[in-house]
């Protein structure tokens, strides 16, 4: 998969102060979720990506394009859905729309038939003459989704898209999101605060802190990857019961006191198996305990152990 973002060796100091710090990496996935607390480093790492920050040292590329020399041409490759509002209260919905397709180098023609016809894709075609200023929370993450994806382009940053929407309006944030990804003709990175929307539309997830990246993985092969634990309370004589476990591959150890079985099984191994083995062999399994790592727990752990940069 060729790559759309690649980082050089990146800094970018605000004020002086160090915000990105030596950033490195090739990055090719559909969709890609940006974590980390307050401060990592994640909203000016975007905004480099857009031009606003000039890196200190280093550089950073889009679609092979260079940050440093060539944004203008980056620019019209992106479409941009900033987590606070940027609109004119009193323009129509349609009107603003068709503007910002403008700016981004559609001709008047072409703007105003893309401005109905994203509109209507997103939900407000019947409001499109609306004025901005009168629109609910809602509607306006809706219209600035819009304004992002009016002129075709062939990446979008989403930076908090489902921020204040409640469960209906969230549930149709992703829903559009999840079509766009699947597409397949756009690359999208969605920065949130919520573990769910990034678990629920991204393949790919960029783990940052203190500016640096502490973990980059691939959520699909991270969730086929993980191990599955386990604990078990049995009853019976569960020797035998043990022994047919572990020539499954799965690897045990035995709580002597509480009878408590601890178990990592491999990828290979369902829990029906388990059931089948404790029947054939006369144990009942009284309680289990089943669990494997979330990208809750993924982000803790980059959290607790990335302190350098990836």
């Amino acid at each position: 998969m060729t790559a759309f973002i690649e980082l050089k060796s990146l800094d970018v100091s605000l004020g002086g102060r160090p915000i990105l710090k030596g950033l490195d990496g090739t990055y090719s996935g559909r969709c890609i979720g940006l974590l980390g607390p307050n401060g990592a480093g994640k909203t000016t790492l975007l905004q480099t990506l857009l031009g606003f920050h000039p890196p200190t040292q280093g550089t950073a590329q889009v679609f092979g394009l260079d940050v440093r020399t060539q944004i203008r041409e980056i620019r019209q490759e992106i479409g941009y859905m900033p987590e606070n509002d940027a609109f004119i209260a009193g323009m129509t919905a349609i009107r603003f729309v068709r503007m910002m397709a403008e700016l981004s180098g559609l001709p008047p023609e072409a703007a105003i038939e893309r401005a109905h016809e994203t509109l209507f894709y997103v939900g407000l075609g019947e409001a499109r003459y609306r004025k901005l200023g009168t629109y609910s929370l809602g509607m306006k993450q809706m219209a600035k989704l819009a304004v992002a994806i009016v002129h075709g382009p062939h990446m979008m940053i989403l930076d908090e898209p489902t921020n204040g929407l409640d469960p209906p309006g969230r549930q149709r944030m992703i829903q559009l999101v999840k079509e766009i990804r699947d597409t397949g003709e756009i690359n999208l990175i969605i920065s949130s605060h919520l573990l769910r929307d990034v678990e629920e539309c991204c393949d790919e997830v960029m783990i940052m802190k203190d500016g640096h990246i502490v973990q980059y993985c691939n959520l699909e092969e991270q969730r086929r990857a993980n191990r599955k634990f386990l604990q078990l309370e049995t009853r019976g004589d569960n020797q035998q019961f043990l022994e047919a476990v572990e020539q499954m591959g799965c690897e045990c150890a035995v709580d002597g006191k509480s009878r408590r079985i601890k178990m990592v099984m491999p990828e290979t191994v369902e829990i029906r198996n388990l059931y089948e083995l404790a029947e054939a062999h006369s144990i009942q399994i009284r309680r289990l305990d089943y669990k494997r790592d979330s990208l809750q727990d993924i982000f803790l752990k980059a959290m607790e152990n990335g302190t350098g940069k990836h």
